[in-house]
């Protein structure tokens, strides 16, 4: 029952990084790496299971557990901050928290900004089509109107409001 819960339970974005104390950025090289794709739900959102997320962590503690020449700037700030005085390594962890908080907030502001963007799409598609449709509705009726003034054209006055249909002749 609670294996069933842990399961059924999905993860937004913002708390894998979160989890994962990271950004979008390592959160889709990990992805990569795993071969984890993110799913959307009924209104577009993505999301994670919990299983992959733990798949996730696991990817992160073996790239950060091997030396990598492409190593992220955190730990290189650690391994820094471990060998110089507590104030500097204060000072360190704090910016590197502010960084850290920066960028979770900018990745949900931007996050939000997105989410209704498909939305948007949709809309412009569906305009788009109905806009076609409108301007092959104008030519159909342009061809109409043609047809009925050379009908109306057809007909000529004999007097006390009584008309004449001419007899046009077409050459084939």
């Amino acid at each position: 029952m609670l294996k069933e819960k842990t399961n059924e339970r999905t993860l937004t974005p913002q708390e894998v990084r979160t989890i994962l104390k990271t950004d979008n950025k390592e959160i889709v090289e990990l992805c990569k790496k795993a071969s984890i794709r993110p799913r959307k739900n009924e209104k577009g959102y993505t999301y994670f299971s919990y299983d992959e997320v733990k798949n996730l962590r696991k990817v992160q503690a073996q790239v950060n557990g091997t030396t990598d020449p492409i190593a992220p700037a955190k730990s290189t700030a650690v391994a820094v901050a471990s060998s110089v005085n507590p104030a500097v390594r204060s000072i360190l962890n704090s910016l590197q928290d502010l960084e850290t908080k920066l960028s979770e907030r900018i990745s949900k502001v931007i996050d939000e900004k997105l989410e209704g963007m498909d939305d948007v799409v949709v809309e412009l598609i569906r305009c788009k089509t109905d806009n076609e449709t409108l301007k092959q509705k104008i030519v159909d009726l342009n061809k109409e109107i043609y047809q009925l003034k050379n009908e109306l054209n057809s007909y000529k006055s004999v007097g006390f409001g009584f008309y004449k249909k001419k007899e046009i002749y077409i050459w084939e």
